[in-house]
């Protein structure tokens, strides 16, 4: 629901919000309250100390202030569950509440200093007394620091400008004040963005690449969350909510539902082949990330094989640069491969926006020369990320869009020149002319290596890229079609970042109101469920919402009342802000697209070791969608990646060898 108004603005907290903290903050008072009072009441008599009289009435007041603060919690909680996320009515009377529990704070205050100004003094009575004293000053405390803290997470710094218009609803759509009201909102949601950008990347840089960085990702999360009036726990409850959906749909759907776009059979022919190349060529996108990823990978024994590369000092006899422990890089990248220093032509761990990590080595077993670029590791990489602009490549093909996403195109840009200007491809086919070139790379490397092969392949016309987890707003619908001929994409299960763009998140925003608008639910119990269902399973038959005919194309009431004020820009059959044809067109993932799928029931925790793997070609259509699961990030992660593909490609050679045993079986009979 909208944000409360307290004092005058908008909060970043809704009155359905306060349950969970209230029941801890209830249980924390009861037990609070029980102790002081059995203080009390056992020692009432070994008072006869200094102040002693003073200190009995203290005990006194705080039993009966605490009293108080005990029925107003339970007033707020009470109130709390009441009505539900597109219906605040029935907690109308939630500010009242709120502001006698703030009222109370002030001799909680008071009372607390008195406490701590009598510890101050010296404990002279009797020492449980004196204990019990110093407990309820401390718990005092810290309960006032934890809601000033709690003050300062729930505070919108655009609260101000919200407040006027929290009360209005959709009935001032197409009042002439909206759009000059959500203008200037938007230009203050802008900067408000943008200082918090700039606070949590401060020690990034501020060279002309991080400014226009810090700038394209305010401006996105500004428009993206601007037209709608949604506090954290409802998207949090949304996205329960639409897990469930998701899989009560796919469970009601018919066999021949679930694969809408059929591979053709000249697809079907190189499948094995394709995929014996992405498990060979995922080691050197994995090698890319240096010795992060292998410790990760191998933390018992990483450390131990890679500490000595550590100690030693290569940077004169190869071609190492940027960044720090860069042999210990070297080394990581030696275990991962298995290839020798003589290998290696550059590795570059230099890591600004738009400037990522590449190695460049020559793959004797497979006759080519493999560039690798890193993915996101660093706050650099996911300002790169954040670029989501469109930009217009200058390409010399036959392709009328050229438009792919900005911040990945500089950083494919970046790495071109590197390799074009300073002469390290020319080095490494000088060595070895006839091998092919081949690049690589996982996620945002995934895309900048895509960009890369497109940008490249004028000059090397053999060129090959394999981009693995590749996010999905990349390429414009031209250079999709075009990367199809020498790109091979490779997704796993419900990976998020293969069908992450700003239309899918759009979409997702749209999914998000809808669902919510039809819950009939209050929002704690959604969220409880939720929990559990993440945790344990269950079935998602019994759906929280009720559908008025199953007719989930028409906006309710309830979903114009979750968009910030009506927002006119904003309409569910139309564009929103973030569909701008010439900002935020739609993109799309590279190449053709491998996607491996876990077979039958997905436990509800990741274990990948004994998971059986469907192979298949897809169509870019089915990562058009966001799907909500427990995998959905660590489907992505590269490690969980390389012990799929290990899985897949050896129960596949298995499969083989079964096959060619039977045909000699039975030519022998």
């Amino acid at each position: 629901m909208p944000g409360m108004v307290l004092f005058g603005r908008r909060w970043a907290i809704a009155s359905d919000d306060l349950v969970f903290p209230g029941v801890f903050e209830l249980f924390l008072r009861v037990l609070w309250w029980i102790g002081i009072l059995a203080l009390y009441l056992q020692h009432r008599g070994k008072l006869d100390c200094a102040s002693g009289a003073l200190l009995g009435s203290y005990l006194i007041v705080l039993i009966v202030l605490l009293a108080l603060i005990i029925c107003t919690v339970s007033a707020i909680v009470a109130v709390s569950m009441r009505g539900t996320i597109c219906n605040p009515g029935p907690r109308k009377s939630m500010s009242k509440l709120l502001y006698l529990r703030l009222a109370l704070f002030v001799p909680e205050v008071v009372w607390a200093s008195l406490g701590a100004a009598w510890i101050a003094d010296g404990v002279q009575c009797d020492r449980t007394v004196g204990s019990g004293i110093i407990a309820t000053v401390v718990v005092s405390w810290i309960v006032i620091a934890s809601t000033l803290v709690t003050v300062v997470v729930v505070f919108d710094p655009l609260g101000g400008k919200l407040a006027p218009y929290s009360s209005a609803g959709p009935s001032h759509l197409d009042s002439p004040e909206s759009s000059q009201f959500l203008n200037g909102l938007k230009t203050a949601a802008t900067s408000v963005w943008e200082t918090r950008i700039k606070f949590l990347c401060c020690c990034v840089g501020k060279d002309d690449h991080t400014r226009v960085a810090f700038s394209s990702t305010a401006e996105l999360f500004s428009t993206y969350f601007s037209d709608t009036d949604l506090v954290p726990s409802d998207i949090a409850a949304g996205l329960a909510l639409l897990h469930q959906q998701q899989d009560h749909i796919r469970n009601n759907q018919e066999p021949d539902q679930v694969i809408s776009h059929s591979p053709e059979s000249s697809q079907d022919d190189d499948l094995d082949a394709e995929l014996e190349s992405c498990h060979h060529y995922m080691q050197f996108a994995a090698a890319a990330y240096g010795w992060p990823l292998y410790i990760y990978r191998n933390p018992f024994t990483g450390l131990c094989r890679i500490g000595g590369d550590c100690c030693r000092n290569r940077t004169t006899e190869y071609d190492l640069v940027g960044g720090d422990q860069l042999n210990c890089h070297f080394g990581s990248i030696l275990q991962t491969t298995g290839l020798q220093y003589r290998d290696f032509i550059h590795v570059s761990f230099h890591d600004r926006v738009y400037e990522l990590p590449f190695l460049v080595a020559l793959d004797h077993r497979k006759e080519s020369v493999v560039v690798a670029v890193r993915g996101t590791m660093s706050l650099q990489d996911i300002l790169t990320d954040l670029s989501a602009e469109s930009e217009t490549l200058n390409l010399e093909c036959e392709v009328q869009d050229c438009s792919a996403h900005k911040g990945i195109s500089q950083a494919a840009r970046y790495v071109y020149h590197r390799l074009i200007t300073d002469g390290i491809l020319s080095q490494a086919f000088s060595i070895a002319p006839e091998y092919r070139l081949v690049v690589v790379g996982h996620s945002l490397g995934a895309g900048a290596a895509a960009l890369l092969a497109i940008m490249l392949r004028n000059q090397y016309p053999q060129v090959r890229c394999y981009a693995f987890s590749p996010p999905r707003g990349l390429l414009s619908k031209s250079l999709y079609e075009y990367s199809k001929s020498f790109i091979v994409s490779l997704v796993l299960g419900k990976d998020v970042i293969p069908r992450l763009s700003v239309t899918s998140l759009e979409d997702l925003k749209r999914r998000l109101l809808r669902v919510i608008a039809h819950c009939n639910k209050p929002k704690y119990k959604i969220l409880l469920r939720g929990c559990w269902y993440e945790l344990f399973g269950g079935s998602p038959d019994d759906l929280l919402t009720e559908l008025e005919g199953g007719d989930l194309t028409q906006p309710l009431l309830g979903e114009q009342s979750l968009l910030a004020h009506g927002s006119p820009s904003y309409s569910f059959s139309g564009e929103s802000p973030l569909e701008s044809p010439t900002k935020y067109p739609p993109l799309y993932p590279p190449g053709r697209i491998i996607h491996l799928q876990e077979e039958g029931a997905s436990g509800r925790f990741p274990c990948y070791a004994a998971a059986q793997y469907s192979v298949r070609w897809s169509h870019e259509s089915e990562f058009s969608r966001i799907l909500i699961g427990p995998k959905m990030l660590t489907d992505h992660m590269p490690d969980i990646l390389m012990r799929a593909l290990d899985r897949v490609v050896s129960d596949r050679a298995a499969c083989v060898s079964c096959a060619a045993q039977g045909g000699s079986s039975l030519d022998a009979a």
